[in-house]
């Protein structure tokens, strides 16, 4: 409903709100300004807008000044509900489920009026939750992919802010200790707390009132991770983040938090200083990259996307493919003819199997990075490839960069090399003819169905938070 409508509103019961008081009906009030009840219903419907001269008429004759009759308020508590459940009605939200306005009047008891506003706004609440389904995530994230591609996987604002916050911390060179990391907490007015009953769907939960960041146990594998964890829960702060409005909202926060701690962890500074060292020394790899600052593999590739370009004039590709060959996280501005889908969205796209994403899996020395050379459509591109497993599922961690750029990598002389066609089916999509001429007919597999194909995302204020567990949880902590 546009602003003028809802004055329009407004105006008409508050006429009808003075015309009660002094006992006039429509058409006697009517006879006072010189105009039909039929239309004076109009006005007091808020359907019709009056002039000024008969708003005077009907000040006058209703014994009150005109600047009381053109107040922006409801009269009184009941014209205020009416004024919303007008407003409610008139929404498209409501509009859209096709059915009939309730007509209010003089004998409609509070009782039914204050039902139908709280269905209004249970409706308004879960439509402004921040849900999706699978074909709106996809379309979201395509187009945070595109942005972040169109600036090079580069944002020097949140770059600033982490090094003065890594600095205003203390820390002067190696890796970020959990130390500061709670200093840094400290600083902005927050105890980090280490917990055993964080909500299952939650990775740290934020109390606003007690100024409290609960985390997992400080004694799980991988700790390293409990430091990024701490740092996106104070991204949100640093970075004025309000409760998002939609999922494509949601993710670009996610995205920002994420990028934030990963600069808290590499800092710039430090980070282009060793990376333009290798890289003189043509001795690039993730592996030391990821050592030298005591983080994971895939966060050290992860990184090493967003200074790339920007600082080593380079363009490259990063891949997150499951054991399957599913590409669950991609990135490239280096042309990589990236596997999609006919809205442009990568995720869950299966990527050629002659690519070091998947051929890595094959390989029994998983101890260190795999090379290879692959020949493409596009072009020659080089790659190293770290495979990994969690308790679902393998996984694989590719940075690559176009063949002129392979000569500052350590991995380069490798004589592994490979050729895809590919999205040519000919390459590794379609059967050899012969094979499938003797098979076609005689099998049947049984398919493994992903539910998440035909579930919509969780809803909730935050996508796959139960809001519940998160309140119960922050009510018995309070009190400690």
């Amino acid at each position: 409903m546009t602003t003028r409508a809802a004055d329009l509103i407004t105006l008409g019961l508050r006429i009808r709100h003075f015309r009660s008081e002094r006992g006039f009906t429509l058409d006697q009030l009517g006879e006072h300004v010189g105009m039909a009840g039929s239309q004076l219903s109009l006005i007091e419907n808020g359907r019709r807008s009056p002039k000024l001269s008969t708003l005077q008429d009907i000040a006058t004759a209703v014994d009150v000044q005109l600047t009381d009759l053109l107040k922006n308020e409801p009269p009184n508590n009941r014209a205020a509900l009416e004024i919303e459940l007008e407003r409610a009605q008139r929404n498209p939200l409501y509009g859209a489920l096709g059915l009939p306005r309730v007509k209010m009047t003089k004998g409609m008891p509070m009782a039914a009026l204050e039902s139908l506003l709280g269905l209004h706004r249970e409706l308004a609440r879960r439509a402004s939750e921040a849900i999706a389904t699978p074909e709106e995530a996809r379309r979201a994230n395509t187009e945070l992919r595109e942005r972040m591609r169109e600036q090079d996987n580069f944002m020097p604002d949140i770059e600033q802010l982490a090094e003065e916050r890594v600095r205003a911390s203390g820390h002067v060179s190696g890796a970020l200790t959990h130390r500061e990391v709670s200093v840094m907490a400290e600083q902005l007015g927050f105890s980090l707390i280490y917990v055993n009953d964080l909500p299952g769907s939650t990775r740290s939960v934020t109390d606003l009132v007690n100024h409290r960041i609960y985390l997992p146990p400080a004694s799980i594998p991988g700790g390293h991770g409990l430091r990024s964890m701490a740092l996106q829960a104070m991204g949100h702060r640093l970075l004025g983040h309000e409760r998002p409005a939609s999922y494509a909202e949601f993710l670009w926060q996610r995205l920002q938090i994420n990028y934030f701690a990963a600069a808290c962890l590499m800092p710039q500074a430090a980070s282009v200083a060793f990376l333009s060292h290798a890289k003189r020394e043509r001795e690039l790899s993730v592996e030391d990259f990821r050592d030298a600052f005591g983080v994971t593999h895939e966060a050290a590739a992860l990184r090493l996307t967003n200074l790339a370009t920007s600082h080593l004039d380079m363009p490259l590709h990063f891949l997150r493919v499951t054991g399957d060959g599913a590409l669950q996280k991609g990135y490239e501005n280096d042309d990589l003819p990236l596997p999609a889908d006919v809205t442009g969205s990568i995720e869950g796209q299966f990527v050629c199997k002659q690519w070091s994403a998947r051929s890595a899996f094959t390989h029994t020395n998983r101890t260190t990075e795999f090379y290879q050379y692959t020949d493409t459509p596009a072009g020659t591109f080089w790659c190293a490839t770290q495979t990994g497993a969690t308790d679902a599922r393998e996984f694989s961690i590719s940075v690559g960069v176009p063949f002129v750029q392979a000569k500052w990598f350590r991995g380069r002389e490798t004589t592994q090399r490979a050729v895809s066609r590919c999205p040519d089916e000919s390459c590794c999509r379609r059967p050899a003819s012969d094979i499938s001429a003797r098979w076609a007919d005689k099998a049947w597999p049984s398919a493994r169905l992903h539910a998440h194909v035909l579930s919509p995302l969780p809803s909730g204020t935050f996508p796959g938070v139960d809001d519940t567990e998160v309140y119960e949880f922050l009510e018995a902590h309070a009190a400690e």
